[in-house]
């Protein structure tokens, strides 16, 4: 699979930018230095999974791994190599030809008939491994630089509301002061304006130290230096899980990449164990021998003198050893028992992740609805309904203060639960395997090992 191929469907499947999967084939798309060229002014999520794709050295070691596994599925069937042995005699041997001064020996060993095939599976089981783990690298990846890139979205659209809520509150000092002067307000309440003033100011260099933090952590993810200019991360439109909590389960069954990986390791423990009885069988060997023959030292040498000896070698190993024969046997059995076994814990560890995430993924969505619908307009409300009052004289400017900080709380609230669903959206269909937002076709029974 080439390397464009091959990133298309990984972000296709993952489908977390919004477009085609032909859009995202890497001769179609941008290339890196035009992606760099444009991280330092506008941060898109897409290119950044591009960008990822191709620099982060995870990918590139899982890749090159992949590879050699591929290369060792070829080497490991093939057959092993001739050995040719010459001698050389400083004392040639006299026979009744003449002396025998050297001789040469080509053997060639052959596995018992099936042995070779029989390898070659449990090695292509290998093989298909390191591929499902190249596909977990990149999709493991791909799920940090969309949690990171979500959480700077946060921060910076938390900068912008502290941002927006600091001239308010410079304005709700100013206007404390002269109420004060005027003997409309309490000293309290120009103090406590001053101070959530103090606090919004803290507040924005802690974002701005925490947005730095963050695209430290993106430039890691990119392999580029910690200090590499990074812009305005674009929002994303908010997106629906269309599936309930048990087709999710069935899904990551089918798609997860630690269940297919646990899944390929029985398939290869049951190929183990076939070659384990092949193993116990005999290897033959073919040779060819040849030696060569001087002028005997005799006063009347036989005809055929000096003729070279040439001879056909055939043998064949004797596993005798019945006790080592039946531990072989016996130890993939074994492996073959821990493989399902193993299988069934990575099935339970990953149902239960999916049902911890899936419950945090509902949590942030009610936070969403609550904050949006009910709790932040009810507090813009009542902050417009705290400001008639003040300037009415019905009710004092510390309440009106209270309003305006529990306003501002509630905004950075609703940007926190929509990073957060954001991102344990984006860890479930790490979980699942597939993109949850859109429903996919029921798979035929041959999806599975695609």
């Amino acid at each position: 699979m080439g390397r464009s191929l091959l990133l298309t469907l990984l972000l296709g499947l993952w489908g977390l930018v919004f477009l085609p999967v032909q859009a995202l084939a890497l001769e179609d798309g941008p290339s890196l230095p035009e992606i760099e060229a444009r991280l330092a002014d506008t941060l898109e999520l897409r290119d950044l999974l591009t960008y990822a794709y191709e620099s982060n050295p995870s990918i590139t070691a899982s890749r090159a791994s992949w590879n050699a596994f591929i290369e060792n599925y070829r080497i490991g069937k093939s057959y092993p190599d001739p050995q040719l042995m010459t001698t050389y005699f400083p004392k040639p041997i006299e026979t009744r030809l003449g002396p025998q001064d050297w001789n040469l020996t080509l053997s060639q060993a052959i596995p018992f008939p099936g042995t070779l095939s029989q390898k070659g599976k449990v090695l292509e089981a290998d093989a298909k491994i390191a591929r499902l783990k190249l596909d977990k690298t990149v999709r493991d990846i791909i799920t940090s630089v969309s949690r990171s890139y979500y959480e700077l979205v946060y921060i910076q659209k938390a900068i912008e509301v502290a941002g927006a809520n600091l001239d308010i509150n410079k304005q709700l000092t100013a206007i404390s002061e002269n109420a004060y002067a005027g003997d409309k307000a309490l000293f309290y309440d120009v103090s406590k304006a001053q101070a959530q003033t103090a606090q919004i100011r803290y507040d924005i260099i802690l974002l701005q130290e925490l947005a730095q933090t963050e695209k430290t952590n993106l430039n890691a993810l990119l392999n580029r230096p910690p200090e590499a200019p990074l812009g305005q991360a674009v929002s994303l439109p908010a997106r629906k899980v269309v599936y309930a909590l048990e087709q999710i389960y069935e899904l990551a069954s089918l798609y997860q990449e630690d269940i297919l990986i646990a899944d390929q390791e029985v398939e290869k423990s049951g190929e183990a164990v076939r070659l384990a009885r092949y193993e116990n069988l005999p290897t033959f060997k073919l040779g060819l021998f040849y030696a060569g023959i001087g002028e005997p030292d005799v006063a009347t040498p036989p005809k055929d003198a000096e003729d070279d000896a040439l001879g056909i070698q055939a043998g064949l190993s004797l596993p005798l050893w019945f006790g080592k024969n039946i531990s072989r046997t016996a130890k993939a059995r074994a492996l073959e028992i821990q493989a399902r076994a193993q299988k069934q814990v990575s099935i339970n560890t990953i149902r239960s992740k999916i049902s911890q995430i899936w419950f945090k993924l509902q949590n942030s969505d009610r936070l969403i609805t609550l904050y949006k619908t009910h709790l932040l307009p009810n507090a813009m409300a009542s902050l417009g309904t705290a400001e008639t009052w003040f300037r009415e004289g019905k009710g004092s400017f510390s309440d009106y203060l209270e309003i305006q900080a529990t306003a501002y709380n509630f905004q950075l609230s609703l940007e926190r639960a929509r990073a957060d669903y954001a991102k344990n959206l984006a860890r479930l269909e790490q979980l699942a395997g597939v993109i949850l937002d859109l429903k996919r076709p029921e798979p035929d029974k041959g999806d599975k090992d695609q």
